[in-house]
């Protein structure tokens, strides 16, 4: 761990801590401030029918003793719910889907429990001043405690939110929610309207109530005219509210559902820029983001058809660079015979219609038995496997290989004859050229006896022909499918070679069975 950077157990102590004493702090504020709402309220609407003093002083004592339950309540019931979204960060590990879920919903969890202890709040005051004060009175103080609580509740997910933010990174790091899991941005503004006009606006509809339950006919008329541009403000500013809401929700979700395109692939998803602000820069900057994503896997696309799929991987994963690495591999040479009489006797679009056959049976075969097809030199191939992909095995894979190539070509090309040799070893694979243009390849003595084992097996009855070695490298059972023959001297080489052949039926059956 670096030095200065807070371990897992530690955010999770820090946010602890302040979560503590935001939760004390929204829920004690929100009683303060009923508590003198009330308390100005209720003496002043019941002046002359009820002892003031008395009211005042039974909902203090009530209310003191309240606050101090439910905070207790409160910071124990939420703290084991977090203790239950934080335990992966206790332990030091990283998030499940489960935790990224629990540490998402958390905040909206925490404005629940506080709704719910406000909720009993507004039942047990208003109750309890239904006994000391007109019905109507009760009633006020409901619907006050009822108004507190929201506003608390929509502070305490605020607050919340926020002092998560750093669990919320390190959760969100293990992969994104695969659904929202907290409020969107409708919702965030309708929380944001409930604070600044909401709740003011109520409070003030309910003083104008009072006054014309209890005042004269200029103070009736005030106090309607107060109700009246109350309820003006409420309409107006939830309408508005919406308005503001839908014009930044509706462009987000639009992002979002092409967001998911992109995700299952679709690169050509597009939205509609719709919009001036930041929300119409996002809309381009996807747009812009989805045509180079687009652009990039055509490229991809192209780059594993010209190297293979497995060396353009490797080299999108790696650094592009010279330079090479000794390797285990296998390596396979397939040539066709008589290629150049081939040639005179067919058409040219015959030719090219047959190397490309001739071709992809190779490429396909090669593929399913985890090698790739390193060049195309002519009417041959030179086919590797063990690099840049390690295999378990490269000369059990290529030998069966070479056994199925065989098998296919005999009964989809049966105009076409061909040599194939195997043979395997150490070799240096990796990029071979200059700094501005190279290309991968394998290099070696493998590589060598394999071309000159094609070059004999041309010449020979069995067509098919690998190194000694290759079949010892092999292992069982695929070495008890070759038989050993003698000893040759390659062209071109100075120590002789011994030659394996497949047993008969092998290179048919057995290799098709594989």
């Amino acid at each position: 761990m670096t030095t200065g950077v807070a371990t897992g157990p530690e955010t999770a102590t820090a946010v602890r801590r302040r979560l503590r004493w935001a939760g004390v702090l929204a829920n004690g504020w929100g009683g303060v401030d009923s508590f003198l709402f009330i308390g100005v309220l209720l003496p002043a609407s019941s002046a002359g029918r009820v002892d003031a003093t008395k009211v005042v002083l039974i909902n203090a004592v009530a209310g003191a003793v309240y606050l101090a339950a439910t905070l207790w309540l409160g910071t124990f019931w939420s703290g084991r719910l977090l203790d239950r979204a934080l335990a992966w960060l206790d332990r030091g590990e990283e998030a499940t889907e489960t935790d990224r879920d629990r540490v998402l919903r958390y905040p909206l969890v925490a404005a629940k429990v506080s709704l719910v202890l406000w909720g009993c709040a507004a039942i047990t005051f208003g109750t309890l001043n239904a006994f000391l004060v007109p019905a109507g009175r009760a009633a006020v103080v409901f619907v006050t405690v009822i108004l507190a609580g929201m506003t608390t509740a929509a502070v305490a997910y605020l607050l919340v939110e926020r002092i998560m933010r750093p669990v919320t990174a390190l959760a969100l790091a293990t992969g994104a929610p695969t659904r929202p899991a907290v409020l969107g941005v409708s919702a965030r503004l309708m929380v944001a309207w409930t604070l600044a006009t909401g709740v003011p606006v109520l409070g003030i509809g309910a003083v104008a109530v009072v006054q014309m339950a209890n005042g004269g006919q200029h103070s009736v008329r005030a106090a309607a005219a107060s109700a009246f541009l109350a309820v003006l403000a409420l309409c107006v500013g939830l309408l508005a509210i919406v308005l503001a809401a839908r014009s930044v929700a509706d462009p987000l979700a639009s992002v979002r559902r092409a967001v998911s395109r992109v995700e299952s692939g679709d690169y050509d998803a597009r939205v509609d820029v719709d919009d001036g602000s930041e929300v119409g820069l996002l809309q381009s900057g996807f747009n812009r983001m989805a045509a180079g994503l687009a652009e990039r896997e055509r490229v991809r696309d192209l780059f594993g058809r010209h190297v293979g799929e497995e060396v353009a991987r490797a080299a999108l994963d790696g650094d592009a660079r010279l330079g090479g690495e000794e390797r285990e591999v296998a390596a396979l040479f397939v040539d066709l015979v008589g290629s150049t009489s081939l040639a005179a006797r067919r058409p040219p679009t015959e030719v090219v219609e047959l190397l490309n056959r001739f071709f992809r049976a190779i490429v396909e075969t090669v593929e399913a038995h985890g090698g790739f097809v390193n060049k195309f030199e002519g009417d041959a191939a030179l086919c590797v496997f063990g690099a840049p992909v390690n295999r378990e095995n490269p000369a059990r894979d290529a030998l069966a290989a070479a056994r199925r190539l065989r098998s296919r070509l005999q009964s989809e090309l049966p105009g076409c004859d061909v040599g194939i040799g195997v043979s395997a070893g150490t070799a240096v694979a990796g990029n071979v050229g200059a700094e501005r243009r190279f290309e991968y390849t394998v290099i070696g003595d493998p590589v060598n006896e394999a071309s000159r084992l094609c070059d004999l097996a041309k010449q020979r009855p069995e067509r098919l022909l690998a190194s000694e070695a290759a079949v010892r490298l092999a292992g069982i059972p695929e070495a008890g499918l070759w038989e050993m023959g003698e000893p040759v001297v390659l062209r071109g080489r100075d120590e002789a070679t011994r030659l394996a052949t497949a047993r008969a039926g092998e290179a048919t059956e057995a290799g098709a069975a594989r």
